[in-house]
């Protein structure tokens, strides 16, 4: 399945998959449309049909990088007839061969989907958990490691600090902009699930504003997410 690190990134989208299946199976119909607050305009069962739906595509070959907005609006329409038991049975259909294409390659942005869209169906449903799972360390860890501010930048969370600079060399110097965080709110607000105005309430030692531009990948929120 390809080297170590594809290895674990297969293993870790397998889990995630396993534990959002579990969260979801047995839904009725009102709770599956639950609104998701990180995705506006969706509903649990759409988070859900997108996953299932990237899964197919991929494996189909339909889908060689994250899809755009009007390819994701027709992964959720295709599966609009769909009761949330149908669309675990696609996704699972699609998964092992999905999880294959994602291990040779070592896709990381598979795996940060699903993990960070299973938070989103959390805080949908209101059943958070699972803030410390492998899947979350390592998505965050990979996301930090591959960020770059416009000023050298220090990043903590829980067991680990990392030197954020311009480019893509280390520090020329010393930060003096640090951040206090934690692993989980690093994936949350890496991937746009928060607001410009909660990125700048943050634990921050210095103003942040020469950085708040830089930190999400996706985003920020339109407005605020609670969670």
């Amino acid at each position: 399945m390809g080297d170590a690190e594809g290895t674990r990134i297969a293993a870790l989208y397998r889990e995630t998959r396993e534990r959002v299946t579990g969260l979801v199976s047995g839904l009725d119909e009102a709770t599956a449309r639950a609104p998701v607050p990180a995705c506006p305009g969706w509903s649990v069962r759409d988070v859900l049909a997108h996953l299932a739906a990237v899964a197919e595509d991929s494996v189909a070959g339909r889908l060689t990088r994250p899809p755009t907005e009007e390819e994701t609006a027709a992964q959720v329409a295709r599966f609009a007839d769909r009761d949330v038991a149908e669309i675990l049975a696609a996704w699972a259909d699609a998964a092992p061969k999905f999880e294959e294409i994602i291990g040779a390659r070592a896709i990381l942005p598979g795996l940060v989907d699903v993990v960070s869209h299973e938070h989103d169906i959390r805080a949908g449903l209101g059943r958070p958990g699972e803030r410390s799972s492998s899947a979350v360390r390592y998505a965050a860890e990979r996301l930090l490691r591959g960020m770059r501010t416009p000023v050298p930048l220090r990043v903590a969370v829980e067991d680990a600090e990392f030197l954020i600079a311009p480019g893509n060399g280390g520090p020329d110097e010393e930060p003096e902009l640090s951040l206090t965080t934690t692993r989980y709110e690093a994936l949350r607000w890496r991937m746009g699930r928060r607001s410009r105005a909660q990125l700048a309430a943050m634990d921050w030692s210095a103003d942040p504003a020469p950085v708040l531009d830089h930190l999400a990948v996706f985003g920020p929120a339109a407005s605020d997410v609670i969670e």
